[in-house]
């Protein structure tokens, strides 16, 4: 409220200056008042982690829950990754090669593995992460696994793709048992 009082008595007295100053000294004096004005008050003091903490609020909106997290951010970006790596043999379709094909397809997986990066970095935020022990680690080997394979999409690697997939993969797993051990009976297959 103290800045909007100070920002108005500015303005009325900048008002107030132009109308009475002649008009060659209007925009240098108007500068020097900018610059007087400006030095005379104190900088808002900036949030820092542990203010906004301390205060009940956070500066990052986690408010998305981790089921949500995991079904609408996580995994359709991780699919796209999977899905483009490795191979099929069956009876009906033969082998198939899943790899992209073109230079459009990987730039497309790059981009996903980019994702991938940033959300690790997201797993980890303040009000999200679970806790500061294992939780970070897990977050960590996700943006891990997402460099390398944008790495290997960058110059289109099958084998580097592949095994950064299957990194990606075990930190997931690694977690799901940790954190959520029923969704891993999800994966099973008989």
């Amino acid at each position: 409220m103290k800045t909007n009082v100070t920002l108005q008595r500015f303005r009325s007295l900048s008002a107030t200056l132009i109308n009475v100053m002649p008009r060659a000294w209007r925009p240098a004096t108007l500068l020097s008042v900018l610059l007087l004005l400006a030095g005379c008050g104190e900088p808002p003091a900036e949030p820092t982690a542990g203010t906004a903490a301390a205060e009940g609020h956070s500066a990052y909106n986690t408010s998305l829950d981790m089921r949500d997290f995991m079904n609408l951010i996580l995994d359709p970006t991780a699919d796209v990754l999977w899905d483009s790596a490795g191979w099929t043999d069956s009876r009906e379709s033969g082998y198939q090669e899943l790899y992209p094909t073109s230079d459009e397809g990987w730039d497309n997986v790059r981009r996903h593995a980019a994702m991938i990066i940033e959300i690790g970095n997201m797993l980890a935020l303040p009000g999200r992460a679970v806790d500061n022990d294992a939780w970070l680690t897990y977050a960590q080997g996700l943006s891990q696994a997402g460099a390398l394979a944008m790495e290997a999409a960058a110059i289109q690697n099958k084998e580097d793709f592949f095994q950064a997939g299957a990194q990606l993969y075990s930190v997931c797993s690694a977690c799901h048992q940790a954190y959520n051990p029923e969704i891993t009976s999800k994966f099973v297959t008989n």
